[in-house]
């Protein structure tokens, strides 16, 4: 599915012409340069590679600096496939540039993005957990998880609901809608929320669902 590459700017909201009130993210997407295309032929799979953000040289890895150099562009900070189909694949050539022209106001899209990292933490916030009660002599067990099993198996079962590392992990969120377009300024206004902290990178893409 054809797709971009953005970043997000952050959160406010329009009006529609009707007057109501829209909150919307503000996504900086694109332009995306094709870097590389890939063939069933040649690589066993259709699918382009864009690149995202201009990056000094000097900040690229050899490797992927004469990646770079071989199609004469710019080093991309972003680079991310996406899988086409063989008669989408046919148009695009190494070196083009991917706008926002490839979406349309009041259509459907997937976001994809890493999601705000929390640190570690307890039941009750990553998981809900309601807590024990706090009634007279509970002492200091009220947030903690409480058993999780018997002498079987004797090991902790795999999925166990417990403390750890909450957030900063890959979230999509489907059908989300266009609200609006800035092309002069390559901005995609989406309704609702995306994943992810300002300046951080997500994937648009056309919906894989319709609602």
């Amino acid at each position: 599915m054809l797709g971009l590459i953005g970043k997000k700017i952050g959160i406010t909201h329009i009006f529609k012409e009707d007057g109501n009130f829209v909150p919307v993210t503000v996504v900086q997407a694109g332009p995306c340069s094709v870097v590389q295309t890939k063939t069933e032929k040649t690589d066993g799979y259709n699918a382009i590679q864009l690149g995202f953000g201009d990056i000094k040289e000097k900040k690229v890895k050899k490797p992927q600096l004469g990646h770079f150099k071989k199609v004469n562009l710019i080093p991309k900070k972003i680079l991310h496939e996406f899988r086409l189909g063989p008669q989408e694949i046919e148009g695009i050539n190494i070196g083009q540039e991917l706008n926002t022209s490839i979406f349309k106001k009041g259509e459907c899209v997937d976001v994809t993005g890493t999601s705000k990292g929390k640190g570690f933490a307890g039941v009750m916030k990553r998981h809900g957990f309601h807590g024990a009660p706090a009634s007279h002599g509970r002492h200091y067990f009220r947030r903690h998880g409480g058993s999780i099993g018997s002498r079987y198996p004797q090991h902790v079962r795999k999925g166990t609901r417990m403390a750890g590392r909450m957030g900063n992990e890959q979230v999509t969120v489907q059908n989300l809608e266009i609200a609006d377009i800035r092309p002069e300024d390559n901005l995609i206004l989406i309704k609702g929320a995306i994943p992810g902290n300002n300046k951080g990178f997500v994937l648009i893409k056309k919906t894989v669902k319709t609602t």
